[in-house]
């Protein structure tokens, strides 16, 4: 075990096998695990979010996964206040913690800190999730394209908490989101190692299409339609409840938003990766070769 306090990052795109390599870390370090997935922390999606299982959860401590509910809101800063909670409570009793997840804004704020946004003025946020609610992403990819350009060309276009985020920024002080960027990294108390699963396209995007079929036959259609009511929470703005809720509203038929979802998800897999080649402190590895925890003792 390493002297030092050190953070494993297990990262890469949707369906790179992050949950099997972290728990396996975890075990062989016996400490736990910190989700960092924008989605797997909603107690009422499961099958859509690919959570881990009952066997999973239960093999080492997890955190950050069932402790917020669809109605409540996340994002990057409470996400980075939470770990660092959870990482300190881990450090308490081992030197080794893991977190594992592809939520690349998450991962950077938990790594290098966030910057200081303004204060919303009082209205707007409620307003925009409102006009959002009832015209969809389009109509907001519009707005932040026309209101703030600058971002627009590098955020993550189909993200609409990203989008809902800058528009509010901007509506409440009338310039761009990233004037409020400092791209100040701050210095952690401890050792960070971020380790890649990568595979190549052809494979992953196959290993996309074969999961999707088994959330769709585990009951994914029946999930989304009990969580229907609640199709305008932020939560559930995300692949694969969106094409579902729309072949409920009868846009196209099941086996179509099957093969949108599967699409969807490979595209998003795509910037997942684009945003991760990014960092070059990441130490990339082969997500179809057998993980060696030894390695890193």
């Amino acid at each position: 075990m390493p002297r030092e306090k050190t953070m494993y990052i297990i990262l890469g795109p949707t369906a790179s096998g992050k949950t099997a390599v972290a728990i396996e870390l975890a075990r062989f370090f016996k400490t736990s695990v910190i989700s960092a997935d924008s989605r797997q922390c909603f107690r009422e999606l499961n099958i859509g979010v690919a959570k881990p299982t009952v066997e999973e959860l239960a093999a080492v401590p997890h955190f950050f996964i069932n402790n917020l509910s669809i109605t409540e809101e996340v994002n990057a800063r409470l996400f980075e206040e939470s770990a660092l909670a959870f990482t300190q409570k881990i450090f308490a009793n081992n030197n080794t913690a893991v977190m594992a997840g592809g939520t690349g804004l998450y991962i950077k704020a938990f790594c290098e800190g966030i910057d200081s946004m303004p204060e919303i003025v009082l209205g707007i946020r409620e307003k925009l999730r409102n006009d959002f609610s009832k015209n969809g992403i389009q109509w907001l990819q519009d707005e932040v394209q026309k209101k703030d350009p600058a971002f627009w060309k590098q955020s993550e276009q189909h993200n609409p908490q990203r989008l809902l985020r800058a528009l509010e920024i901007w509506e409440s002080t009338g310039v761009s989101i990233l004037h409020f960027y400092k791209n100040k990294k701050v210095e952690r108390a401890f050792n960070i190692i971020k380790i890649g699963l990568e595979i190549p396209m052809p494979a992953l995007y196959e290993r996309i299409n074969k999961r999707v079929d088994k959330m769709i036959q585990a009951g994914f259609l029946q999930e989304a339609e009990t969580l229907l009511p609640y199709r305008h929470c932020a939560a559930l703005q995300t692949v694969g409840y969106k094409e579902l809720f729309e072949y409920m509203d009868g846009k196209f038929a099941i086996d179509e938003a099957i093969e949108k979802i599967k699409q969807h998800t490979r595209n998003y897999a795509k910037r997942q990766m684009t945003w991760f080649k990014r960092d070059k402190d990441i130490q990339w590895q082969n997500g179809n070769e057998a993980f060696d925890c030894s390695a890193f003792l």
